[in-house]
């Protein structure tokens, strides 16, 4: 089992929802990320909690975590795949009709990680270093498995095919099938005189910091492809990349949608009368919103192009929405002159209308 309870690290049940997870991931990622907590062990707790996400939000690791206890598919044995087509049980079975066992893949796979920016840095661009745990390619003999530089020749027991034939006698006859050779490990070539450090395979485990360019405006969720940082491939073979998905934490007051960012700003009741201008949070500092008179709870101001950058240019609004805040408590002067107010209005204390009346007469009028 993994030494680390990914449910525990973001504090959910093993029966938490996608929706329970991603909030919870969201809540604890902003606790501790570097950029707003400086703390002793922050950045750790944030790598793990970044970990955990990356597993319990994707089905399929979820899956074969709550199996096997870790996301890693070789946890589940060996990888088949690698070794065995569909057409290998036809080989098996009714001898060797479909073709053999495939030879072990070369290439090194492609890896994903995840990256966590703040909203200013999502719309200035930034530099991040993502931490990638992965088979490298050996310093030692430089991804050639071989310790004198030599290179690998064709396996003399499969030929260089990679697997070799075997017969078997049943009650159907003789049996033949083809499976990996054990020499080569079905890759078809050898090592003479393997590499100590990596045993001959051109790559070694290796936990590397790779810089990630993040451009300005990147949204939410987005993935940015880094060729050749994923896997190492097998003695010298083409790597795999590195693919880097893009999270970005909740802001304190803006809350964006696609380009344009939302903010919430308070009036008070004779700005809502008479209209104003008020100072409200951008992403580059404070902005001034001017508007009109007659404004009720809930209507918009639209600042234009001060929301969040395009990655194609231009810049998106930002759109401030108005409340009403009516004051709690009155000087005496303050409630003569609303009252005066609102006697000029049919409002008043001394206006006994009722309201069926008022709009009557306003109706009228």
């Amino acid at each position: 089992m993994s030494p680390v309870d990914y449910y525990d690290v973001l504090g959910v049940g093993r029966d938490a929802s996608a929706d329970d997870i991603k909030k919870a991931f969201r809540r604890k990622a902003r606790e501790t990320h570097p950029d707003v907590n400086d703390g002793h062990g922050a950045e750790e707790e944030f790598k793990r909690i970044n970990e955990a996400y990356e597993v319990l939000s994707d089905p399929d690791k979820r899956q074969m975590y709550d199996r096997y206890g870790t996301a890693d598919p070789r946890a589940a044995g060996p990888d088949m795949g690698d070794f065995f087509g569909v057409e290998d049980l036809f080989s098996v079975f009714f001898g060797g009709v479909q073709g053999g066992a495939r030879r072990v893949r070369r290439e090194g796979r492609d890896l994903g990680a995840q990256v966590m920016v703040t909203l200013e840095q999502a719309a200035t661009g930034v530099v991040k270093g993502v931490t990638v745990t992965r088979p490298a390619t050996c310093p030692t003999c430089g991804g050639t498995g071989s310790a004198s530089g030599g290179a690998a020749t064709a396996c003399g027991v499969c030929g260089g095919s990679g697997q070799r034939r075997t017969q078997r006698r049943t009650f159907l006859g003789v049996m033949e099938s083809a499976v990996p050779c054990e020499t080569c490990q079905a890759t078809g070539s050898v090592i003479e005189d393997p590499c100590d450090n990596c045993r001959g395979e051109g790559r070694v485990r290796s936990t590397d910091t790779v810089d990630v360019t993040i451009p300005a405006g990147v949204p939410d969720g987005y993935t940015i492809r880094i060729p050749g940082q994923g896997e190492a491939g097998l003695r010298g073979a083409a790597a795999g990349d590195l693919h880097v998905t893009v999270r970005i934490l909740p802001h304190e007051f803006l809350h964006r949608e696609r380009d344009d960012l939302h903010a919430m700003a308070g009036i008070n009741i004779v700005q809502a009368a008479i209209g104003g201008t008020i100072i409200a949070p951008g992403l580059a500092g404070d902005v001034e919103v001017t508007f009109g008179g007659g404004i009720h709870t809930g209507d918009t101001v639209r600042v234009r192009e001060r929301g969040m950058p395009r990655m194609g240019g231009g810049a998106g609004d930002l759109v401030v929405h108005l409340d009403v805040l009516a004051p709690k408590k009155l000087t005496k002067r303050q409630r003569e002159l609303l009252e005066e107010l609102g006697d000029s209005f049919g409002t008043g204390r001394g206006d006994q209308r009722t309201p069926f009346a008022k709009l009557k007469d306003w109706l009228g009028s």
